[in-house]
């Protein structure tokens, strides 16, 4: 067996921001691993919030044995970009071998359209409702906030798309206070859920809070492991294959949660539809599906999923899986 790393950079179809900055580019780390005439593919996004870089992930997978098995690799690497893109790639190559589809050697149903929000970028309420009113047809729509000055915003994406159903990512950019204060604002405007509205170090100030608007852990939930932390703070776990280290994680922190009474959220990074393509079958029957990262895109792989009214598609084996 044979792992190859490379470094890939698809533009994006405009600037996007959230709290932490702003890009252009989606960077992302693609692996392929080589057994004879069959191979398997994965991708991950490294992530500064987390410690990545293209760097420090290359390093992690240059630095695996040829003689890798899945199982192997949970004890080898820890969860994070690096193990997500072999994981991926090992699941693509043992589906391969075996002429059958991921989910079926994952032993679950055939999967379906999953409907899949669509983000908008942090910027002015202007623009933001501009935004809005673009893909105010779509039926769910995610917005980016966490500064202290949000409520305008948020009334102006109400107001140029009136009828989509509205989730925030505050993306660890508010206090307790900001948090309370805006509560009231979210039921209003009928925000259905908010996603990580604390910093991650910060959250227990959410034990014995009100929680009208379901909360869901990002930055605080990676994998099986952050679960007991999260007890009494949220009500939702996001699940992100670039934090749990890959799909065998992925669908193993989906029953544990589920098993604690969590409801689930499917996300990702800014990546091509071969990053979306594994997570596709964690989503099905997510609460909140958070799939978009190709429609951010100006370019994608060269058989990428497939977007429209139903939502996002199942990969092709063309593409993975």
């Amino acid at each position: 067996m044979r792992i190859e790393v490379t470094r890939d950079v698809f533009q994006l179809a405009q600037v996007f921001t959230i709290s932490r900055g702003s890009r252009t580019q989606a960077e992302v780390v693609t692996v392929q691993v080589r057994d004879g005439s069959a191979r398997g593919w994965g991708e991950c996004v490294p992530y500064a919030r987390y410690g990545e870089t293209l760097e420090s992930v290359t390093a992690q997978i240059e630095g695996l044995p040829d003689d890798l098995t899945r199982s192997r690799l949970q004890a080898l690497l820890p969860a994070g970009a690096a193990r997500n893109a072999v994981d991926c790639a090992l699941w693509d190559l043992e589906a391969k071998r075996a002429g059958c589809r991921a989910w079926a050697l994952a032993g679950l149903p055939a999967p379906g359209p999953e409907v899949t929000a669509y983000t908008l970028s942090l910027d002015t309420p202007e623009k933001m409702r501009a935004q809005a009113a673009a893909h105010a047809a779509r039926p769910l729509l995610k917005i980016k906030l966490g500064t202290p000055d949000d409520m305008p915003r948020l009334e102006a994406v109400r107001a140029g798309a009136p009828e989509a159903a509205i989730i925030v990512d505050a993306n660890e950019g508010w206090s307790a206070e900001v948090y309370a204060d805006l509560v009231p604002h979210l039921l209003r405007l009928g925000v259905r859920m908010v996603e990580q509205p604390l910093p991650a170090g910060a959250d227990e100030a959410l034990i014995g809070m009100e929680r009208p608007v379901p909360v869901c852990a990002d930055e605080s939930c990676h994998d099986r492991a952050s679960l007991p932390e999260l007890r009494g703070k949220y009500d939702v776990v996001n699940i992100k294959l670039d934090k749990t280290g890959g799909l065998t994680e992925a669908l193993a922190l989906r029953e544990a949660a589920l098993a604690d009474g969590y409801q689930i959220m499917v996300g990702c990074m800014v990546g091509s539809s071969l990053a979306m393509a594994p997570a596709t079958l964690v989503a099905q029957g997510a609460l909140i599906t958070d799939l978009d990262g190709p429609l951010l895109l100006a370019e994608d792989r060269g058989e990428p999923l497939i977007y429209d009214a139903a939502g996002v598609h199942p990969p092709s084996a063309e593409l993975w899986g």
